[in-house]
């Protein structure tokens, strides 16, 4: 039946999905799931998933939730097509892809998500922005780029000079963080910033950046 992805193209999770099928050229059907209406909710998408968040695949009789685990996995079943995002050859490089992947899941997105989400959610749900929560994750944030700037001064991508999952899994929340007034944190990193330069440039991000906006529902 082929891959089928349940989501919503302006979700983050949902859209990093997308730049790895992009990736390894990989044909899929998106499936629209309506959250504005609760569809992740109800019974026939809980199926898929039953923590009721987007998004879920489904290949054949295989289905999965969690976004990395699905790139995970679209990395590894298409190794041999397109970039190879998890450097299983070599060992070093693979344990160096896992780890600053590991990286973006448990300190770059907790400290970048909140900024997104006050900044561009709220404003959507016509609620104001929490100064305080920004102020936080701001000061969290400034840790992890030094990191970044620090090791993208020794090496073009963060696990090497390859292109991995440990860039991919960056990309959409990174391009939302972009849009906010702390773009600055990056832009004033030159290493950080010709990173995202060069990883926002690529054909499968730029296959799906038009959909990346909360300018409607």
């Amino acid at each position: 039946m082929g891959i089928k992805l349940h989501g919503l193209a302006m979700s983050t999770n949902t859209s990093r999905v997308m730049v790895c099928l992009h990736e390894k050229d990989v044909e899929f059907e998106l499936v629209p799931v309506d959250v504005f209406a609760g569809e992740h909710k109800l019974p026939p998408f809980l199926s898929k998933n039953p923590f009721g968040l987007i998004p879920a695949l489904e290949d054949d009789d295989l289905t999965l939730f969690e976004s990395r685990a699905i790139t995970a996995y679209l990395a590894e079943k298409y190794k041999e097509t397109g970039p190879d995002l998890i450097r299983k050859s070599d060992p070093k490089e693979a344990a160096l892809v896992r780890m600053w992947a590991e990286v973006e899941s448990q300190t770059y997105d907790p400290a970048i998500s909140p900024i997104i989400f006050e900044y561009l959610v709220s404003p959507f749900q016509d609620k104001e922005p929490n100064q305080s929560v920004i102020d936080a994750s701001v000061e969290k944030l400034k840790n992890v780029l030094d990191v970044y700037e620090e090791r993208l001064s020794k090496t073009k991508y963060l696990a090497g000079d390859f292109f991995s999952l440990a860039d991919l899994n960056q990309m959409t929340s990174t391009h939302y963080f972009m849009k906010t007034p702390c773009a600055y944190m990056i832009n004033d990193r030159p290493h950080v910033k010709a990173w995202w330069e060069d990883i926002s440039s690529r054909p499968s991000f730029q296959k799906l950046v038009d959909g990346l906006t909360f300018g409607q529902k």
